[in-house]
């Protein structure tokens, strides 16, 4: 049984202790906006925020995510 509450949080209990309880539906917080576009180091998205209740007040409209492909181990994300 899956309860959702009013900020879009919802509940379902898994058998499965690997798989988290709570949980966003898809139709909350953000969406990329005209694809992902490749960068000389990894990539680069337009963010747009779904109208969904935001948990930590007013949320930003726009961002920019950068992605870096820094080394075989590491990778660098920016939001902005």
């Amino acid at each position: 049984q899956r309860l959702c509450t009013l900020r879009g949080c919802c509940w379902s209990p898994q058998s499965d202790t690997n798989v988290p309880w709570c949980f966003f539906s898809s139709n909350h917080g953000y969406r990329v906006d005209g694809g992902l576009r490749k960068t000389q180091e990894g990539f680069q998205a337009t963010l747009t925020r779904l109208s969904s209740p935001s948990l930590f007040g007013n949320g930003i409209n726009t961002v920019l995510l950068t992605a870096e492909y820094q080394t075989q181990n590491r990778f660098r994300f920016k939001v902005s």
